[in-house]
């Protein structure tokens, strides 16, 4: 069981200057220059990054081609792979406090959610696609007798990634797991303000057995780095977490280098619906509450669009403020603080930017929309709920990625499907409701990869997670992840000869 004494132990010791991991051996970048870090808690510096130039990522993208011409890790048997990322996951739950709370100190996450969320997600994540390795075969056509026609997978060579600052570790693992479990080369870029835990985790991975070259890490800014690695002409896939304008970026910048197939998870708008027959009011005001708020917002899938019925939507919103107002908001590596911090001064800015925003637009606030805790020197805010808001009012459209929740209000199931598709994205939503039909039309109704029924959140790594709409394409998590990473050959024989 996590013990507050175990945290603070770790919580203030210094955080060494991080460097590039490229073939195998960490390095500062060739120009020197280097990022400080700030952490959200405090607002206090934490250390440095290196920050990668083109020069740098030439070099990690040929490591990584290297890598996988050499056959060290493509050619490998899969048993063989299957031991090394069954090492990876084991090395991340040995060093899982420790993956936490530097996350936590890099990001703002409540502790809690930092350790189920960030090592425990990325452990199991590692093991599935690991006990997936050598389960995963290819086909076999149905042919006439003298031919014989089989389709078969490989993988596509050098996969370059790029993850956000929400949850870095977990995010990664969907990525850098099934890419790996294949046969794969990558070079990752975390987020210039959330890389140390995925450096930490790059160390594992070579400490459990991972060739050199097989996985390269550049830290620095998505301007330079970030574009360096979408833009070279040796990466074959792009895989990528974060915000549609940078997506879009990214579809361009494939088009102008040598069209490698990118894969997008943007962002979201979720609705999450309840209906005045939901089975128990005071679990969807619980599962509305968390499904918003925990790590501040900031959650591609949060439910930041609460949809209520009409013939409850007074009692319901009543509660979900006093819940709301419960929540404990402060330090996350305290256990008592049910949010931690924002993760960065430029995301509090926009988030208290569309409070503003939403009050000139007409919403009433009900509760928060406030900075707190100045005095720490982090960036904490308080949970931010609006009544009254229009499905064309800009908080109802655009994705905040903060404590902002929109609760609009709806008359029966067709009104629900309307509101829950009028915006560009469709990443997620939820449905509470007590009528099985109900659900099931919900479901087929509403245009997102994911929806949650009587709950909200929790879906094990068994399951896909992908977008419709703006909200991008292709899949993170469950088999079907694999096949953003191999390419598939179709082999056809005569036997007549």
């Amino acid at each position: 069981m996590l013990q507050q004494a175990d945290i603070d132990a770790i919580r203030g010791k210094p955080v060494q200057a991080r460097e590039l991991l490229i073939n195998g051996a960490f390095r500062p970048s060739k120009s020197g220059e280097t990022l400080t870090i700030i952490s959200p808690i405090d607002g206090s510096e934490l250390t440095t990054i290196a920050s990668a130039g083109k020069e740098d990522v030439d070099d990690a993208v040929a490591a990584a081609r290297n890598s996988f011409e050499s056959g060290v890790w493509s050619k490998a048997p899969p048993g063989e792979r299957k031991k090394v990322l069954f090492r990876v996951a084991e090395l991340i739950e040995k060093h899982a406090l420790e993956l936490a709370v530097l996350g936590v100190r890099d990001n703002g996450t409540e502790i809690g959610m930092a350790m189920r969320g960030e090592p425990g997600s990325a452990a199991a994540t590692f093991r599935y696609y690991a006990e997936a390795i050598d389960k995963v075969a290819g086909e076999v056509a149905n042919t006439a007798q003298n031919y014989f026609g089989m389709a078969q997978r490989e993988p596509v060579g050098v996969v370059g990634a790029i993850v956000p600052w929400n949850f870095p570790l977990m995010i990664s693992a969907w990525k850098l797991a099934p890419a790996l479990a294949v046969g794969n080369s990558v070079v990752i870029k975390p987020a210039e303000s959330a890389s140390l835990s995925l450096l930490r985790l790059a160390e594992l991975a070579l400490e459990a057995g991972l060739p050199e070259g097989v996985l390269n890490v550049v830290t620095g800014r998505g301007s330079v780095t970030g574009e360096a690695l979408a833009l070279h002409m040796d990466v074959d896939v792009l895989v990528f977490t974060g915000s549609g304008t940078i997506g879009r970026r990214l579809l361009e910048y494939s088009a102008r280098s040598n069209i490698k197939r990118v894969y997008l998870e943007l962002g979201g708008k979720s609705p999450n619906i309840v209906f005045a027959d939901a089975p128990d009011i005071d679990a969807a005001v619980k599962g509305s509450v968390n499904g918003m708020f925990r790590n501040s917002g900031q959650v591609c899938v949060a439910g930041s669009r609460l949809l209520v019925q009409k013939s409850i939507a007074e009692e319901f919103t009543e509660k979900l403020v006093a819940t709301a107002n419960e929540l404990k908001v402060g330090d996350p590596l305290n256990l008592d603080s049910d949010v931690g911090a924002v993760a960065n001064a430029e995301q509090l800015g926009i988030d208290l930017k569309y409070v503003d925003v939403a009050r000139n637009e007409g919403a009433t606030l009900a509760t928060g929309g406030n900075q707190i805790l100045e005095e720490t020197g982090g960036y904490y805010m308080q949970p931010t709920v609006f009544t009254g808001v229009d499905s064309q009012m800009t908080i109802a459209q655009e994705e905040v990625f903060g404590p902002v929740l929109s609760v609009i209000e709806f008359d029966d199931a067709d009104d629900a499907v309307r509101i829950a598709n009028s915006t560009p994205y469709g990443l997620a939503a939820g449905v509470w409701t007590s009528n099985l039909t109900t659900a099931h039309q919900m479901v087929s109704a509403i245009r997102s990869g994911v929806v949650h029924v009587n709950c909200y959140g929790g879906a094990p790594i068994s399951l896909p997670m992908g977008g419709m709409k703006q909200s991008g394409n292709g899949y993170d998590r469950s088999l079907h992840a694999l096949g953003k990473f191999t390419n598939l050959k179709t082999a056809w024989f005569s036997l007549d000869l």
